[in-house]
């Protein structure tokens, strides 16, 4: 309690801080409003309705008093105290009205800063404000002379305008909870609107006895409607794919007959998009009959196609996993064979595993999509011989099925295995030439060209027996491919030949 409500008599006091208990949470939040036009209008009548000039109104609480409306005043010097006692004791007083001829011989006024300073008032009417049924201040008509006497009639207006005041207030309020609450929904809507649409979700509601439906922007572009001012229910079933509506229907039906909440996952019409729809009733009438149906769509083509590259590409795994496990058991029975010494076994059946486990990665990296020619040549001669110099390769860009890549990676790799034990690349000045050409027709073929030089001279295969197999054997599951392996004098030539598919 401040020192201003202390200061004043014991009764009063007391009257004072019950009311303003009672009043604490019935009233006070009402009296938000600060200053404004319509109670310094209303004080100004009530001063005008006693010949006055001056009056103010004065609300009490915990704090001490709050000047919220004046009339012929400078009230911006006054303190808490100034007037505290007029509006005190109107609100303690049981009457309708508190009038005091003289308030400077009245010892419950005499040394209030208004009576013994500016204005100094000598007299003055007081009629309590009512917020809410409780007394939280007072409208104060003041007078420089003394004998301040208003008959019946002027009190009653000043009751009534006091009444008026106490509306006013409860009448702010309730705009200002109105203009909040709308504000609260409004920000809500935009909130719920601009995640609906950060989600790329289609939001609808169906009137079921007009048949009715409002949507969001994001629902029009899923079904197409654009251009459609007023949406029915009907258009909506119109635009599902004819081998999904069946389903469609039965989940709205189980959600109108049963309660249930509705799920659907079906194609639109013309576009072959994927929906999922869920949906519930929201309103039914006094038989149960439903009227009003809300709900959301949902665009899943991206998701469900996808999922379906996934499945293909867990197939084709599963076959290429297949096809590898059966090449690594050829392999190593052919090197076994051929080198059966331990350490030669493993030095030659690594580096073709090697070979074949580069080609598997650089198709796994690319989805098992193909490969660049390039790419794989590159791959297969690795980073030890500087292209342009002893190594040279030319052609268009061509990208090679897996079969192509795991089958043509294994023959490269053997050329140039060989090329570095026996052939060009195992001498200082030795050169190999790799060039490739696109044949048109159908199907189109790819030409490759293996040309060594400058290596060691030769006679024959000597020592390529198993290797020479590989090469020849190694695009086996490309139809209608040819291998040509040669060993001319001046070093290995093989010529490769496969079709490639539409």
């Amino acid at each position: 309690m401040t020192t201003a409500i202390r200061s004043l008599p014991g009764s009063v006091r007391q009257a004072v801080e019950n009311e303003n208990r009672r009043t604490a949470l019935a009233a006070l939040s009402v009296l938000e409003t600060e200053n404004d036009s319509d109670l310094d209008r209303l004080t100004g009548l009530a001063a005008g309705a006693l010949g006055e000039a001056q009056a103010f109104l004065g609300i009490v609480g915990p704090e001490g008093q709050q000047i919220r409306a004046a009339h012929g005043l400078d009230v911006s010097t006054w303190t808490h105290a100034a007037g505290l006692t007029f509006s005190a004791h109107a609100i303690a007083d049981p009457s309708a009205s508190l009038v005091v001829p003289d308030a400077v011989r009245d010892q419950r006024f005499a040394s209030d800063p208004i009576v013994l300073d500016l204005p100094c008032v000598r007299s003055f009417v007081a009629v309590p404000v009512l917020v809410r049924g409780q007394r939280v201040g007072a409208l104060c008509v003041l007078s420089p002379r003394l004998g301040l006497a208003p008959g019946e009639a002027q009190l009653s207006q000043l009751g009534d305008i006091a009444a008026l005041i106490g509306s006013c207030f409860e009448l702010k309020h309730e705009a200002r909870v109105s203009a909040r609450t709308a504000a609260a929904l409004t920000r809500e809507e935009w909130r719920h609107a601009l995640t609906l649409e950060a989600g790329q979700v289609g939001s609808w509601v169906w009137d079921l006895r007009s048949d009715e439906v409002v949507i969001n922007d994001i629902m029009r572009a899923m079904f197409g409607l654009e251009g459609e001012r007023h949406v029915t229910g009907q258009a909506f079933l119109d635009k599902i794919h004819p081998d999904d509506r069946e389903m469609v229907d039965a989940s709205i039906q189980g959600a109108f007959e049963e309660g249930q909440d509705y799920h659907a996952e079906f194609r639109v019409l013309g576009t072959g998009r994927w929906i999922v729809g869920r949906g519930r009733v929201y309103q039914r009438d006094g038989a149960g009959k439903p009227l009003v149906m809300m709900g959301i769509h949902l665009d899943v083509t991206d998701t469900r196609e996808a999922a379906e590259h996934q499945r293909l590409l867990l197939l084709e795994l599963n076959h290429r996993v297949k096809n590898t496990l059966a090449m690594i058991q050829s392999l190593a029975r052919q090197t076994l064979r051929q080198s059966p010494d331990p350490k030669a076994f493993i030095d030659a059946f690594s580096g073709r595993l090697r070979a074949l486990s580069d080609s598997h990665a650089v198709l796994s990296d690319r989805d098992w999509e193909g490969v660049a020619l390039a790419d794989l040549v590159q791959m297969q001669v690795g980073e030890q011989f500087d292209f342009g110099e002893r190594f040279r390769i030319s052609g268009p860009d061509i990208s090679l099925p897996p079969d192509h890549a795991l089958g043509l990676g294994i023959i490269l790799n053997e050329l140039v295995s060989n090329a570095i034990r026996f052939g060009a690349l195992s001498v200082p000045g030795g050169h190999v030439a790799v060039e490739w050409a696109l044949l048109p027709g159908r199907p189109r073929r790819v030409d490759l060209t293996w040309r060594e030089s400058g290596g060691p001279q030769i006679a024959g295969p000597v020592e390529y027996g198993l290797g020479a197999r590989l090469i020849e054997r190694s695009l086996a599951k490309v139809l209608d491919s040819t291998v040509d392996l040669r060993f001319p004098p001046e070093g290995a030539q093989a010529r490769i030949s496969f079709p490639l598919p539409d």
